[in-house]
């Protein structure tokens, strides 16, 4: 066993590089490598295309680049609105100043008794949620070890409450109170990314997600599934 010893403890070290050279790979966004890189939405309409946005010149910077107003104003709820709720985002494509900064925010408007922010993920963040205003009913959705079964992990969170939503998992927030809430949400990425999950399924097209599949998924009828399509907007 002593023989062995050294060989176990080159692979344990081994490890340990190989993590912590990783350790950066699992950030939401990449590092900044100067101080501030304010994004130059004008470089869109050219050839050059790269990972986020390319940096505008720091002479032509100004203050209004890292200043956005709209989470201090309530979102319509009501009007053509099935979901009862509604987001703002204060993301890189709002506030050219947060490029490489890996962070970014959202307010969510809530209608009272039901109104929903439906199951959706966020594939590059990870969320921290707090309600300013109402109560939430909130839930994540983790893979346990059971072959193909999953598990909800949920509560009510009261205003004040702060609830996490870890990267990438599917999650939905519900107001359950009598009043309408509101809850501002922070990012670690200036771009989170979001997939909401019934309208990827039923609602892409040019192509679509074949019926019949997902006919076998959800274990119903076709016919089913064409009529759940018909209520959304195809992209």
């Amino acid at each position: 066993m002593a023989a062995k010893l050294p060989t176990v403890v080159l692979l344990a070290s081994f490890a340990a590089v190989i993590l912590s050279l990783a350790a950066p790979l699992l950030a939401g966004d990449p590092d900044m490598l100067q101080d501030i890189c304010v994004a130059d939405y004008k470089s869109l309409q050219g050839p050059l295309r790269v990972n986020g946005f390319p940096c505008k010149p720091e002479a032509n910077v100004t203050a209004e680049d890292f200043f956005f107003p709209g989470l201090g104003k309530p979102a319509d709820v009501y009007s053509g609105n099935p979901m009862g709720s509604a987001v703002t985002a204060a993301t890189v494509e709002r506030i050219p100043g947060l490029n490489t900064l890996g962070v970014s925010m959202a307010r969510v408007d809530y209608a009272p008794w039901g109104g929903a922010n439906p199951p959706h993920s966020h594939p590059r963040a990870t969320e921290i949620l707090f309600v300013a205003d109402g109560l939430l009913e909130v839930g994540f959705v983790v893979a346990t070890a059971a072959p193909a079964s999953s598990r909800l992990i949920t509560r009510v969170v009261p205003k004040g409450g702060v609830f996490v939503f870890p990267r990438g998992l599917l999650h939905y927030e519900r107001s359950v109170g009598e009043k309408p809430a509101v809850a501002i949400s922070a990012f670690d990425s200036q771009l989170p990314g979001t997939q909401a999950a019934a309208d990827a399924l039923f609602g892409s097209s040019s192509p679509a997600v074949p019926t019949d599949v997902l006919a076998r998924a959800f274990q119903v009828d076709g016919g089913v599934v064409e009529n759940i399509k018909s209520k959304f907007q195809h992209k």
